[in-house]
């Protein structure tokens, strides 16, 4: 559905191209075929027209601004009129003919081409351009084209046209905006619009738009309350869509509500452009809110049914078909303004080939979506890895994707990069891989260890946890030091999370058969191997270095007893000295002062006495230690040491 809806939108820009540019290739055809009596000198030589009517729309809009202006004489000469003809009242009945009953085509639907349409099933020399619907009376609106005598081509209402107008005003009655209009605004002009009309079509405006609003939040809630009944599910369309329903209706009707007001045409057909700006509008915005709704629910029933892989290719179709809506949007909007379609295209398309000359990393990025799309090597939700990165695909856009890694940043990568990495995909693999090592000592037996490998392969074979796409045990490696055991199997898991669930059961139960035997874990290790001679000579040596210490030791013991006993003696002779010299108070002094001296002396010989008996006891302690060093070096040339991380 998505695809024929988007098929449908690329016909309709299609097709508003070939209706731009078939009349300029109808008329080409036209020319060469001799249709319209015009030779190609004459078409050539043709002399541009003084009031703009080279064209039937310009026609039309060159009379209407001269109405507007009431400008009569203005207007006579957009009519197509004869030399008895009194142009002022031939334009005014025809102006009450218009405000009484003309509809004039939309600007789009008039033909800009100087040949006009020549498809139309009309002769080459008419066009028509609308109709005048007075009560039962009807009379098409035609223009003819004139060849002045200068050689001038040009388009005008035609005379069979204006003919019937009388007939059509014979009973011709005042229009609701002329009777109900207020004395004081007769006559009163703003912006060049009789003030009456402006009011009246203000009024029905805003009254026609509340009142559409109103009927359509009725019938849409009637629907929301049917919908479930019938269907039993709830309606799938959102409330956001009547405010542009509701825009969409009074477009439609305010024109025909205008006519029958009898509102003036020159403020009518203004205000008939602005609602078909308005519809169209209120159209695309009406259509984008469909297509979400469409694709929203497109892409829940795809998540429901488990069609994962469809999510991105709505993703990228729901784009394209908003882009391409908007893009006929725009056209028509730009139409209705009054600008030339066919030399805004020209104009595009010379401008497409420059842009695409200057922006070929977008076309590449553009094509690049288009691939990853196709291709699909990731879709939205995966969690994937690329290039340095990982993370889940959150979003694939026109230009570019989005990653969310696991430090929950988002990384954009353009999409012409991403079709060209390599991209490892972690959502699509069926089962998880479990696979690890068990490390033994050497000492263990060789024939524990070889019925301990038997007896796990057996065991991960039948365990639960396990699927039979490939479980094994074996002896991968024999080290210096240990054993090297591998265990690999396949567990079945929808998650990583979960996977990591039974992977912790596996250990668990894994160790618990391994504890059975008799074989110890092994650790890494580090080994010292020392000689027994080198060894020896360096005990000896520490040895020696220890007697020397505590034979200095003594020695300035002693030399510090010699210093305390010459200290005493200059003390005690300087005492004397004093004594004699100063009296009995110098040599009390002396003498405190010398029994201070000699405590602290005393104190000191104690000290030192202590710490020669401890000096003593580490000596013997170091050398009974050396002697068991030197027995375990006999029995044992070296020893090992062993360090855990």
């Amino acid at each position: 559905m998505m695809t024929a809806f988007l098929f449908a939108m690329i016909l309709s820009v299609l097709s508003l191209l070939s209706v731009v540019f078939s009349h300029s290739a109808t008329a080409a055809e036209a020319s060469i075929l001799g249709v319209g009596g015009q030779s190609e000198e004459t078409t050539k030589t043709s002399i541009p027209d003084s009031f703009g009517r080279d064209t039937p729309r310009h026609t039309v809009q060159g009379f209407i601004g001269a109405l507007g202006e009431n400008d009569y004489l203005l207007a006579s000469n957009y009519l197509n009129l004869s030399k008895s003809d009194n142009p002022t009242t031939i334009v005014r009945q025809f102006k009450q003919a218009l405000d009484a009953g003309g509809r004039f085509q939309p600007d789009l639907q008039i033909n800009n081409t100087p040949e006009g349409n020549l498809t139309d099933q009309l002769p080459p020399s008419q066009e028509s351009v609308g109709v005048i619907n007075v009560g039962d009376k009807s009379v098409p609106l035609l223009l003819e084209r004139v060849v002045s005598k200068e050689g001038e081509q040009y388009w005008q209402f035609s005379s069979d046209t204006l003919d019937a107008v009388p007939e059509v005003i014979e009973n011709y009655e005042p229009t609701l905006v002329s009777r109900y209009t207020i004395d004081s605004l007769e006559g009163k002009k703003l912006f060049g619009y009789q003030m009456a009309d402006l009011f009246a079509a203000l009024t029905m405006i805003v009254s026609s738009f509340i009142l559409t609003y109103i009927l359509v939040w009725l019938l849409y809630h009637l629907l929301k309350l049917a919908y479930p009944r019938i269907r039993g599910e709830a309606l799938p369309l959102p409330d956001n869509v009547i405010l542009p329903l509701a825009v969409v209706v009074m477009a439609l009707i305010l024109s025909e509500v205008m006519v029958y007001a009898g509102v003036s045409v020159t403020l009518r057909e203004p205000v008939n452009r602005f609602t078909d700006i308005a519809s169209w509008v209120a159209t695309t915005w009406l259509l984008l809110r469909v297509i979400d709704s469409i694709f929203t629910r497109a892409v829940n029933l795809s998540y429901k049914k488990n069609y994962t892989e469809r999510v991105s290719i709505l993703g990228l179709l729901r784009k394209v078909v908003k882009a391409l809506l908007l893009i006929f949007a725009v056209i028509v909007i730009f139409g209705n303004l009054g600008f030339d379609l066919t030399t805004g295209i020209a104009a595009l398309g010379v401008g497409g080939l420059a842009l695409a000359l200057g922006a070929q990393k977008t076309i590449e990025n553009l094509v690049g979506s288009v691939v990853v799309v196709a291709d699909s090597p990731v879709r939205i939700g995966d969690y994937c890895k690329f290039g340095t990165y990982e993370g889940t695909v959150v979003d694939i856009g026109i230009r570019s994707s989005r990653v969310r890694t696991l430090s929950r940043t988002i990384v954009t990568v353009p999409n012409g990069d991403f079709s060209s990495m390599q991209i490892e995909n972690f959502t699509s693999r069926d089962m998880f891989r479990f696979l690890h090592q068990l490390y033994l000592k050497r000492t263990a037996d060789i024939e524990v260890v070889f019925k301990m490998v038997k007896d796990l392969d057996a065991f991960l074979d039948e365990h639960y946890l396990t699927n039979q796409e490939w479980n094994q045990v074996n002896i991968l490696e024999l080290r210096q030091d240990c054993y090297v055991i591998q265990l690999q199997a396949y567990v079945n898991a929808n998650g990583i999370t979960e996977f990591y669930d039974k992977q912790n059961v596996l250990f668990v139960d894994i160790l618990n058969q391994v504890a059975k035997y008799k074989v110890e874990h092994a650790l890494p290790t580090q080994q010292l191997i020392v000689n027994q001679a080198e060894l020896e000579h360096q005990m000896l040596n520490d040895i020696e270095d220890n007697g020397s210490e505590a034979v200095e030791d003594n020695l300035s013991t002693n030399e510090n007893k010699t210093e305390v006993n010459h200290d005493v003696n200059d003390i005690s002779n300087s005492d004397d000295i004093d004594g004699k010299q100063n009296g009995v108070d110098l040599i009390k002094e002396a003498d405190k002062t010398k029994d201070n001296k000699a405590a602290e002396i005393q104190a000191n010989k104690e000290a030192k006495h202590k710490k020669i008996n401890l000096d003593k006891e580490r000596q013997q302690k170091r050398k009974a230690l050396v002697k068991n060093k030197f027995k375990r070096a006999k029995r044992k040339f070296g020893f090992s040491i062993w360090n855990q991380p």
